[in-house]
């Protein structure tokens, strides 16, 4: 990208991006005011102008999830550690991230219990229970949430401790039902966010145990971050 003349910048007090992307890129979510720095390491305030957005990109997706038959619930910050560790590939992905609580109400816990990096575990336990035949299916249920991860390196709405996010999680009679819902919502994603996608499958390792098939959409506006930004998310089932 050519440099262009120092008068042509976008604004003076503004890094120009051909100057320095990072820095551009911090001075305009900070000049907009969209986020600040909090006193939690990795961690931002999302202020009005910037949750507006958030908002706004909330709101275009829950009324597609709902035309589509999904519902939403919520489910806990907290997950046992035992629950995420019964899915061992899962853990290994995010071993690295997990945060913990290992005290509560001035006792330590007889269980640590992890902070939610993803809901998979605690969902699909959730499920198992819900679940005793074919009639309670298909299970379509999206969770509009926060989760934390312990990144080493952040950078408001590219990469922080604690973000925003949907994750919708379904449950289905057969694996071609699985696939129908995981296509259409990947063509929901696309269509919604007007962005193109790029279709491909996520690896072994990242899926959450070796049996489930998930499909990847990788993305240039994360809708779970709520700013449009180089990005990939997945829908799975």
């Amino acid at each position: 990208m050519s440099k262009k003349p120092e008068k042509e910048s976008f604004v003076t007090e503004i890094t120009p991006r051909s100057q320095d992307f990072s820095k551009w890129y911090l001075d305009v979510v900070r000049r907009a005011e969209l986020a600040d720095y909090s006193p939690v390491k990795g961690c931002m305030v999302i202020r009005p102008y910037g949750y507006a957005i958030w908002e706004l990109i909330q709101q275009a997706f829950d009324t597609e999830f709902k035309r589509t038959g999904h519902v939403n619930a919520y489910f806990p910050l907290f997950i046992p550690e035992s629950l995420l560790n019964k899915e061992a590939e899962h853990v290994e992905g995010f071993a690295p991230q997990v945060a913990y609580v290992t005290h509560g109400g001035g006792e330590e816990l007889e269980e640590k219990l992890v902070i939610r990096p993803t809901s998979e575990a605690i969902i699909g336990t959730m499920y198992a229970r819900w679940v005793q035949s074919w009639r309670d299916l298909p299970i379509l249920i999206n969770q509009w949430a926060n989760v934390v991860r312990w990144e080493k390196v952040t950078r408001p709405f590219l990469r922080t401790t604690e973000f925003l996010w949907q994750e919708g999680h379904t449950a289905h009679e057969t694996h071609d039902e699985a696939q129908a819902e995981t296509l259409m919502i990947l063509d929901l994603y696309a269509d919604t966010a007007a962005r193109p996608t790029i279709l491909g499958r996520t690896s072994r390792k990242r899926s959450t145990s070796p049996s489930r098939r998930a499909t990847r959409a990788c993305n240039t506006c994360g809708a779970h971050r709520g700013a449009c930004r180089p990005a990939s998310w997945a829908a799975s089932s």
